[in-house]
């Protein structure tokens, strides 16, 4: 299996390439983005002072508000150097447009060529994209690039519809499904209606995007577990985002997303935008390595997770990541206990009675959080209500409001107008 040589090399080799890299980036980002022209004057930044990684502590963070606020103004080419328009998903607020060169869209290719073979792939293989290509979105894009760059086959199905999906499959004979997790229940629910063995269709692995499937400690979460207990294939998780351009995928041992250093610069920062240690929690910084249309410097994603520097079985010496524990801004402090959504979802997915739901976060009149769990399920009571706020008082010790609601009404909760992906949380603070 191909591996980039710098993916082997000893960290300091690794820190030296970046090094290398990171003055070429900083006179790129002074000539060419307007954005970063004004922010380097404003604050009084002088870049031939920026040597080394840790120097980068120097420059403040650029954050989602700048990056929204300023859009257009972090574009570092004329448009007719603009291959491709994309916008973000506006998970966290309003959608922000990026721009693709045509070595944009050739990195991304090399970016999910090295991802999928880094998840076992080869050109053998044949996989079922159940993402949408159009909308706007880069992953559906980056992952049929990247299949074509290992030159292995695509079905392009798209989200939803499970019995399409399962008549590709028939059809085509896929060895991989590259979709978010939740939808594997869909289609393991879907094959058990309708007496399919899912363990002799053609399928062997699939790459879970959008969703942790995971623990901190790398046991599957309870949606991994879900998948695995009905459906023997191997999952691979992958953690990407349109600003990074860049995907973190695990490789066949399971302990955590892999870092390509030849692409991105990667910090973990603290609320003080102080670096953390190692074992510790911190907000995924980013630094394109590589990008003409936008690149960003130090930009804050949002995700906190933790991070790996042990050499992995699998031969790659770079960083690893964990999976996202939480988003900093969906933080909820609920009763005295503070969680983040996923630690919520988790216990959702444990309860087969709900079959799709919406977790809503307000403030209350004394100026905390409340948490109403907005659940679809077939035959409510107070019964199954009391179930599962038993479920959420023994797992995190305390019990959300709820409230049932028909699964198809969820369902349009979940994707208003024009949607790419499912909104499962509510922040209504």
């Amino acid at each position: 299996m191909f591996i980039p040589r710098i993916e082997k090399a000893d960290k300091e080799e690794i820190k030296k390439y970046q090094e290398e890299r990171l003055p070429e980036l900083l006179q790129y980002l002074n000539s060419n983005s307007p954005f970063y022209k004004r922010f380097f004057k404003d604050n009084n930044i002088d870049l031939n002072r920026i040597k080394t990684i840790t120097d980068l502590a120097s420059i403040p963070p650029t954050t989602k508000d700048m990056l929204q606020n300023n859009n257009m103004d972090f574009l570092c080419v004329s448009r007719g150097k603009i291959i491709d328009y994309i916008t973000t998903s506006g998970t966290l607020g309003d959608p922000v447009t990026f721009t693709m060169t045509e070595n944009d869209l050739e990195r991304l290719a090399y970016n999910e060529y090295i991802s999928f073979l880094c998840a076992g792939g080869n050109s053998s293989d044949v996989y079922q994209l159940m993402v949408t290509m159009d909308r706007r979105f880069m992953a559906g894009l980056a992952y049929f690039s990247g299949i074509r760059k290992m030159g292995a086959g695509v079905v392009r199905v798209g989200p939803g519809n499970p019995e399409l999906q399962f008549d590709s499959f028939l059809r085509v004979q896929p060895t991989s499904i590259v979709t978010v997790p939740s939808f594997i229940i869909k289609l393991i629910e879907f094959a058990e209606n309708n007496q399919i063995n899912l363990n002799k269709t053609s399928i062997k692995k699939a790459i879970c995007i959008g969703e942790a499937i995971r623990n901190t400690d790398f046991s599957l979460n309870t949606l991994g577990s879900r998948i695995k207990e009905k459906w023997d294939i191997r999952l691979f998780s992958t953690y990407a985002s349109t600003e990074m351009g860049t995907a973190f995928t695990e490789c066949e041992y399971g302990k955590g997303g892999h870092h390509h250093p030849e692409m991105i610069i990667v910090e973990f920062l603290d609320e003080n935008d102080e670096p953390v240690k190692e074992g510790e929690p911190g907000e995924v910084t980013i630094t394109n390595i590589g990008v003409e249309g936008m690149p960003l410097l130090r930009f804050k994603t949002g995700d906190i997770c933790y991070h790996y520097s042990e050499k992995c079985e699998c031969g790659r010496t770079t960083m690893r990541l964990g999976p996202v524990i939480g988003r900093k801004k969906q933080m909820i402090k609920f009763k005295g206990t503070t969680l983040y959504p996923p630690a919520i979802y988790d216990i959702l997915h444990d309860i087969e009675q709900v079959k799709n739901f919406v977790v809503e976060v307000s403030t209350n009149s004394i100026g905390t959080d409340n948490v109403l769990l907005k659940l679809g399920v077939e035959n409510p009571s107070k019964e199954m209500e009391k179930l599962i706020k038993d479920h959420f008082r023994a797992r995190i010790r305390v019990a959300p409001f709820i409230e049932f609601m028909d699964i198809n009404e969820i369902q349009k909760i979940q994707f208003p107008g024009s949607n790419r992906k499912p909104i499962t949380f509510l922040d209504k603070r």
